[in-house]
């Protein structure tokens, strides 16, 4: 999980920088991005009593992914290492029950509502969500790498000045990101590599 954990800090390190070359002096407000993705992540979910609602896992479960990359850039401004966010992530993760998590929209909102009023992340809350949704830190570190190679490859093919093209032969860029996740061994270091390498030939092959 240490060496996981690595990968995704440098991976959001590298992306922020991409976005702002002096992102950690710029005092960007993550704690209101997170605020946000929480209530957007409740409608995933459902929370309307008054119709029937069965919560979107697989949105659910991106919108935890988007959180953490909110988070990850919190503690890398505050200095956590890998290390110290891989013991407090599966520490949480062991020690957490189903039954101090039942209720997800109570735990959603505590996390939110301790982001917002403390302005930082809760690495023990975020385990709590991913409990809820049974969403073991495997899933969410393919998940990051995924989406966070996405960008970069958007950023690198035209996606700031208007010539990206996010229909590939009919079918979204996410939609090739999930096929081609799966065709690859994400257990290696170079995963991340592969996936971009991956990601430019189908780009090539179906938008040239």
């Amino acid at each position: 999980m240490q060496t996981q954990t690595q990968v995704m800090l440098d991976l959001q390190e590298a992306m922020n920088t991409k976005v702002h070359a002096d992102w950690r002096e710029q005092g960007f407000e993550w704690y209101r991005a997170i605020w946000i993705e929480c209530a957007e992540l409740m409608d995933h979910y459902g929370w309307k009593w008054w119709k029937k609602q069965t919560p979107d896992v697989e949105q659910v479960k991106l919108e935890l992914i988007d959180i953490w990359h909110f988070g990850l850039s919190i503690m890398l401004v505050e200095g956590k290492t890998a290390d110290d966010i891989a013991s407090r992530l599966s520490a949480s993760i062991a020690g957490s029950s189903a039954s101090s998590a039942d209720n997800f929209h109570l735990a959603l909102e505590d996390f939110a509502s301790d982001t917002l009023s403390k302005k930082h992340f809760s690495v023990e809350k975020f385990a709590t969500l991913l409990q809820v949704m049974d969403m073991p830190f495997e899933e969410l570190y393919i998940g990051y790498v995924g989406k966070n190679v996405l960008n970069f490859f958007r950023q690198d093919n035209g996606y700031k000045d208007g010539t990206y093209q996010k229909i590939w032969g009919g079918q979204e860029d996410n939609e090739h990101l999930v096929d081609i996740v799966k065709t690859l061994d994400t257990s290696v270091l170079d995963f991340k590599e592969h996936l971009y390498s991956a990601l430019t030939s189908r780009y090539q092959e179906l938008c040239a």
